[in-house]
């Protein structure tokens, strides 16, 4: 390779040089498909995941009778009127008045509509200090949250006339606005710090405004190039809020680290005494080349949600799929031509400060290849006691997964006692358990209102009762045109997901059979808050044997590829499993068994939400690619311009250092947000990402990749005879070597203290 050829032959080299030639048209290129793609998406407009969609099994077949049926169902709303103590019962005058009260204000808001008595439907509880006024929304459900306001208001204004008594709301339409409140008001929050954030972190990086502003320009542009092309994509494959959330966190943590690493290596060529020209034409076949095999690994972890089954992770796996390729393609092109029209330019509005501590530190200025020269010199001096030492701390920190406890978290375990609807939730649950999040069994008939239907609907209602899986009342709405009834049945054991999954199981397996799977014609699907639960659980746990190998087999096929190197490939997978497992373990233990959970106000939780775990594994599978592929590709790179092994390592590690810090200060910086949000679920996703990118840049990056390295020696270059053939994509990095002038590289290897 190294025999003088200054060609430029790669891909990402390729680009850069088009890019740097072809300034204006790059950028005019760029900044024309942000805009088509969101015209485009905002014309096409965004079709969101149907919840007949969302899950198989018997939540799926449910929601499609509803869908094909046209039926609407309304968002249902529960009053709580419950005696604060002494003797009052439901029986006295002052509960009745509240009773009358409560239904005549809820009526006279216009907006619901079948509100019925505690005194007629009999839901009053068995102490008799508790009843529940219900009715139902008008309108869409879908919207519900957003009409609910004048009647909570006027529920409000009833518990101000009776403080002997609690007078409180909760449903489906004010649990939505809880939920959108918080969900809205923390990703907002989180939207708008991140970028100050890691705008902050990138001028202590570089000391120069415009050369910060660049990432986070080139970040911003593709989440917006990629929103456009979310809402076209959504004609094929349906998207959603909580897969745009994720793109955008994916979107800026990716799009910035690419753009740091393209920018730094530029800025280092050029301290080292090359011109623009040539500065920008190595740092795209090295920078280029990694950032191009680190974003195509990204889009394979990514693509392995789309083997779920699930709709949820289908759509946030193509998001962020989408949102690496954007970013990938515009590190590559964009931002070559954007280095070349500004030239000395990227340095201006300098911060003196900032700009002596660089120019003191070495290494393109952090200050921190002292650090990792310093560490380095030990890992490499005792290769066996790094790796021993380094691997037993993060098997140590993965040891609590192995007791993971998964389930969707309740209302409670979610927001905590921070919102007053949680303390009507857990009210409700005591006193009619299950009432406030009932099974719901949709009945499809030839004719609904046939006598052996009829009498198979009054059994299930009899028999659910009688076999212990629910205390009642058990009610029946009927759709007469289409032929379908609903039954909604209080589950024993009510915010208890175990008991009450249990009770669900006694109605699928026991009750439903012996009545309604008697008569012919009849379908009977069993969905609900606790049904969709266990049928996500049991559809997830079907999905991990398959994402995780497409992941890692195809993640190992890439660094195979990449490296032509049987033992970097292997390694990797080692290493990125190691800090997956330290992620995990991190969160069982502050989460499910509390230890620190007060420092990120996580009290109480005891379980991760269902979804995390497979999330976080391909999420940070293809992010710890970033670090892996930038620091073994320097690594690979001095070793092919005639150093040894050992000083390839230390090179390759201490030169990007300073990168990979300041990448990973961004991540855990802009994951960390996550963790300050009062959704505890948004918590787990930020302490988990936080942890993991923090480990990953430190023991794994810095102490277990090189001791492990140093440890096989020559051997990390190994590749069997029967492999040759395969394709070389390692070439990028040759004709930038030829290049090099000796000199050079011995002023660097000494000024870098190698």
């Amino acid at each position: 390779m190294g025999n003088g050829d200054t060609r430029v032959r790669g891909l990402a080299a390729r680009a850069g040089g088009w890019s740097a030639r072809h300034r204006w048209a790059a950028v005019g290129i760029w900044v024309l498909f942000v805009v088509l793609a969101m015209g485009l998406g905002s014309a096409a407009g965004r079709v969101d995941v149907k919840d007949s969609d969302q899950l198989k099994g018997e939540t799926h077949t449910a929601a499609k009778i509803t869908e094909d049926a046209g039926i609407d169902e309304p968002a249902s709303e529960t009053v709580l009127i419950q005696a604060k103590g002494g003797s009052l019962k439901a029986t006295d005058a002052e509960f009745r008045a509240a009773v009358t009260a409560v239904v005549t204000a809820v009526e006279g808001t216009g907006k619901v509509t079948g509100v019925t008595s505690p005194y007629d439907t009999d839901t009053i509880s068995k102490d008799g200090r508790s009843a529940l006024v219900q009715f139902d929304m008008r309108g869409e459900s879908d919207t519900a949250g957003e009409r609910i306001e004048p009647v909570l208001k006027a529920v409000e204004g009833v518990q101000k006339q009776h403080a002997s008594l609690r007078v409180e709301e909760i449903g489906g339409a004010s649990m939505m606005k809880t939920f959108d409140d918080a969900f809205g008001d923390d990703f907002q929050k989180a939207e708008y710090s991140a970028v100050p954030v890691a705008l902050g972190i990138l001028l202590i990086a570089f000391g120069a405004l415009v050369a910060a502003l660049l990432p986070v320009l080139l970040a911003v542009t593709a989440i917006m190039a990629t929103m456009g092309l979310m809402g076209i994509v959504s004609h094929v494959m349906p998207m959603s809020d909580t897969a745009n959330s994720v793109m955008l966190l994916v979107g800026l943590a990716v799009g910035v680290d690419y753009c740091l690493f393209y920018l730094r290596r530029e800025r280092e060529e050029r301290e080292a005494g090359r011109d623009a020209q040539t500065a920008l034409r190595v740092a795209a076949a090295t920078s280029g080349r990694a950032i191009i095999v680190s974003g195509v690994t990204v889009c394979v972890a990514m693509a392995g949600m789309l083997f779920t089954g699930l709709a949820e992770f289908e759509a946030m796996g193509l998001a962020s799929l989408m949102v690496v390729a954007v970013a990938m393609v515009g590190s590559v092109t964009v931002l070559p031509a954007l280095l070349s029209l500004l030239g000395e330019r990227v340095e201006k509005g300098r911060i003196p400060f900032l700009r002596r501590r660089r120019r003191n530190g070495g290494n393109g200025g952090n200050g921190e290849s002292r650090f990792w020269t310093a560490v380095l010199k030990g890992v490499l001096a005792r290769p066996v006691v790094s790796v021993a030492v380094a691997a037993g701390a993060l098997l140590a920190i993965a040891a609590p997964a192995v007791g993971m406890k998964t389930q969707n978290l309740t209302l409670d375990q979610e927001f905590g006692d921070s919102l007053p609807i949680v303390q009507t939730y857990n009210r409700v649950n005591d006193a009619f358990p299950g009432g406030s999040e009932p099974a719901e069994v949709v009945v499809k008939a030839d004719d609904i209102n046939a006598p052996e239907v009829k009498n198979a609907l009054a059994a299930f209602k009899d028999e659910a009762v009688a076999s212990g899986a629910s205390r009642g009342p058990v009610e029946i709405k009927l759709h007469d045109a289409q032929n379908i009834a609903y039954v909604y049945v209080p589950l024993v054991g009510g915010s208890d997901l175990d008991k009450a999954g249990a009770s669900l199981d006694k109605l699928r397996d026991e009750v439903r059979p012996v009545t309604l799977g008697k008569v012919d014609g009849v379908e009977a699907p069993i969905t609900g808050q606790v049904a969709g639960s266990k049928d996500f659980n049991d559809q997830l746990a079907g999905a991990v044997v398959p994402v995780f190998a497409f992941v890692v087999v195809f993640a190992f096929g890439l660094m195979l590829l990449s490296f032509r190197s049987l033992t970097v490939a292997i390694t990797s997978i080692v290493l990125n499993l190691l800090s997956v497992g330290a992620a995990y373990g991190i969160l069982v233990g502050v989460f499910q068994h509390g230890w620190g959970a007060s420092l990120v106000g996580a009290e109480g939780v005891g379980a991760i939400i269902t979804w995390l775990p497979l999330f976080l594994f391909v999420i940070l599978f293809g992010l710890s690619m970033d670090y892996h592929v930038f620091v073994v590709s320097r690594i690979r790179e001095a070793r092919l311009r005639g150093r040894t092994t050992h000083e390839a390592i230390q090179h390759g590690v201490v030169t990007t250092a300073g990168v990979v810090t300041s990448a990973a200060v961004i991540m855990v910086a802009v994951f960390a947000i996550f963790g300050t949000l009062s959704m505890q679920s948004m918590k787990q996703m930020g302490v988990g990402l936080a942890a993991a990118v923090l480990i990953d840049a430190t023991i794994i990056r810095g102490v277990l990749l090189p001791a492990v390295m140093a440890l096989l020696g020559e051997r990390n270059w190994y590749l069997p005879k029967w492999l040759h053939r395969l394709p070389d994509l390692t070439h990028d990095e040759a004709p930038e070597a030829a290049v090099t002038r000796p000199a050079v590289r011995d002023d660097e290897g000494e000024r870098l203290g190698v």
